[in-house]
């Protein structure tokens, strides 16, 4: 009785049926890279408690009741377990201010021997708003805990380098080769390096800052697998490190991932706020074209908060930076992902399409892929990203040859290309497609037999 009381009031004060239950909570397993077929029926279940749910979706269930709540609410708070059984495992690195070079190592081991209670970690709300409740004037305290391994600019700069090469490798292949090198390498290597004895604090800084990177690279590529709450992990230690190095504008550059991370899965609560503490900490410290990275982010969270003309004017303030900008002068950490011109024009075609503006949105998706160097080669991954996403602007205009012809020409930039958002666009294709052939269009069957040749190979 108490666990139908719990779960059933919990879903009142949400104000959700039991179907609309059951959507959100497979709207949380598919971000942690799962597919429920949770239906009413089972909702109705678990409240009469002739059936209960395993504890990887019992942690769904609680995520997605936390969502509509505003509030965190655990599994065992809905009579789903015995308080005993809440898994604090779950927490690992949603957590600011506990030893984010321990913490990595943790989330590094779990990933690396894809330990389910992490990777199929659901991505939290609450936790996307931990940056917002810190003091931005104060850093982390030094921890007293270097080792005996002497370190400096050479150690340094050999992180920077590896960051660099599997950055490279990852824009052009996608996220998944590589992964486990990549992961292997934070938990040991940079790990250790973090742990050395430095001549001097700047050294110190800047290899919590490189560590920072390698952390940001490990959540980037688990946001390329669709291991949402993984990577949210790992963008907060990135954020972590960052402030212990007393780098606020590399903080920032974590904070605007962050909020681009929201938005992408549809989850824009904090994304706003996040995008608007980012812009606030490099406004004037930066040079024109990484500010312009800053000032795009913030359009595109304005357009997600339904604040259409103040997202217009910021992408012009945006634009009209990154025109004035030198890529030169770009930070390290921010001249890894590329010419900020594309990315500039690619998200600003992301504003565009969430005010459904698709004649903007497509001109700037086709700028960004003619943006990007060697023919869209150097950058493979985002370049086919690119093309898909224009196609669907010249789709939902009606255009339906000329989005043929693009996504054929992003298909031709899928290939080689491992990662399961790759994946999700093709299937997208394929499903407007098969609306394509129904009304005739010619090229439609022919190029569904190409995606549908792509998806054997790349399955």
């Amino acid at each position: 009785m108490a666990r139908r009381a719990a779960l059933e009031l919990a879903l009142k004060q949400a104000d959700l049926t039991y179907e609309e239950a059951a959507a959100a909570v497979r709207v949380v397993a598919a971000e942690a890279g799962e597919l429920l077929r949770t239906n009413k029926s089972a909702i109705a279940q678990w409240v009469a408690g002739t059936k209960t749910p395993n504890p990887q979706t019992a942690t769904y269930i609680a995520e997605a009741l936390s969502r509509r709540l505003g509030r965190t609410v655990r599994p065992s708070e809905l009579g789903l377990c015995n308080p005993s059984q809440d898994r604090p495992v779950e927490e690992l690195g949603l957590v600011l201010g506990a030893d984010p070079v321990d913490v990595l190592r943790r989330i590094g081991e779990a990933d690396i021997h894809r330990r389910k209670f992490l990777t199929g970690a659901a991505y939290s709300v609450a936790a996307a708003a931990l940056p917002l409740g810190i003091d931005q004037a104060v850093e982390y305290q030094q921890r007293a805990q270097a080792g005996h391994t002497r370190a400096g600019d050479a150690e340094i700069a050999a992180v920077r380098d590896v960051v660099e090469m599997y950055t490279r490798i990852d824009e052009r292949h996608g996220g998944q080769h590589g992964r486990s090198a990549v992961v292997q390498y934070l938990r040991s290597d940079v790990a250790d390096l973090c742990r050395s004895s430095f001549a001097t604090d700047a050294q110190r800084r800047d290899a919590l800052g490189a560590a920072a990177c390698v952390s940001y690279l490990c959540g980037w590529k688990a946001f390329d697998a669709g291991e949402h709450g993984l990577a949210q992990r790992y963008y907060l230690q990135s954020y972590a490190l960052t402030r212990e190095a007393g780098d606020d504008l590399h903080g920032a550059w974590i904070l605007r991932i962050m909020a681009h991370n929201g938005m992408d899965i549809r989850q824009p609560q904090e994304t706003l706020a996040l995008a608007e503490a980012a812009l606030g900490l490099v406004h004037h410290r930066v040079d024109p074209a990484t500010e312009a990275l800053f000032a795009v982010t913030r359009a595109r969270a304005l357009a997600h908060a339904g604040r259409g003309s103040e997202a217009v004017a910021q992408l012009r303030q945006a634009q009209d930076l990154v025109l004035r900008g030198e890529e030169e002068a770009l930070p390290f950490w921010a001249a890894l992902w590329g010419a900020p011109r594309a990315t500039v024009a690619s998200h600003t075609a992301k504003t565009f399409r969430e005010l459904r503006d698709h004649a903007n949105a497509e001109r700037h998706y086709a700028l960004s892929a003619r943006s990007r160097g060697n023919g869209g080669r150097e950058h493979q991954r985002i370049t086919a990203l690119t093309l898909a996403a224009q196609g669907r602007e010249q789709a939902a205009q009606g255009h339906l040859e000329q989005a043929c012809t693009t996504w054929g020409h992003s298909l031709d930039m899928f290939t080689g290309v491992r990662s399961h958002r790759a994946k999700s666009e093709v299937t997208g294709i394929r499903r407007r497609l098969k609306v394509f052939d129904r009304r005739g269009i010619k090229a439609a069957a022919d190029l569904d037999e190409r995606a549908r040749s792509w998806q054997a190979a790349y399955a």
